[in-house]
């Protein structure tokens, strides 16, 4: 009964189509592929513009301008790693802070560069290095090709992007101790000084001078001489 009927099936599509069994089949096939694929090209467009992230229409709206900062502390810094779409997205290269966030998508939250944002990122840039540890911005003990790795990205960014700041340098605390001593020496060395000119300029407490005792005399004499 099968056979039969798929018997049937074969002469009724070679009396409407004019075409073998075989390659009636064929046809139908690829145009259902066919429709398959457009149907998935401009459904799937459809749905990633309906469901695009709110990031990337933000991303797409003006940037204002760079604010300048000035000079700012590294802690100060870090509140402008980009967590807060808020606030401009900084990045700082040898204590030299720049405005990067035209480039977002790579210094951003989800970024390949994302923890390079509110640091100075020095020494991770000159060795291409993603370990915190080298987040930072000592570049002490770098070779000759690190350091010039290092320029090559400073120059990448002053030429792409504006500077706003510099990071305030901690400057450490020196002892006065030795100041202090030579001062105190220079006040025991004039203190002999003052000394012996505030005992000269003393009176006698003991009563007249020496020289004020033998003029007295003297007059005494010549008194004496006249009355004879």
């Amino acid at each position: 009964m099968a056979v039969e009927l798929l018997e049937t099936l074969k002469d009724s599509i070679t009396a409407y189509t004019g075409l073998s069994p075989t390659t009636f089949f064929t046809v139908v096939a690829v145009a259902l592929a066919f429709y398959y694929v457009v149907s998935e090209f401009f459904g799937s467009s459809d749905h990633a513009h309906q469901q695009r992230p709110r990031d990337f229409e933000e991303q797409m709206q003006p940037l204002p301008p760079p604010v300048q900062l000035g000079e700012i502390s590294e802690h100060e810094l870090k509140e402008y790693d980009g967590s807060d779409s808020k606030k401009p997205l900084l990045m700082a290269i040898k204590g030299q802070i720049y405005d990067v966030s035209q480039s977002r998508m790579f210094y951003g939250p989800g970024g390949p560069y994302a923890l390079f944002a509110g640091k100075d990122a020095s020494r991770a840039l000159a060795k291409m290095s993603f370990e915190e540890k080298d987040l930072t911005g000592d570049i002490s003990g770098l070779g000759p090709f690190e350091l010039e790795a290092l320029q090559d990205w400073e120059y990448r960014f002053m030429s792409k992007y504006v500077k706003v700041g510099t990071i305030k340098q901690t400057v450490p605390v020196s002892d006065a101790a030795p100041n202090g001593e030579s001062v105190e020496s220079t006040d025991g060395e004039a203190k002999p000084t003052e000394a012996v000119a505030s005992e000269s300029a003393k009176p006698s407490e003991d009563g007249p001078s020496g020289s004020v005792v033998a003029e007295t005399v003297d007059k005494s004499d010549g008194d004496v001489d006249k009355k004879d």
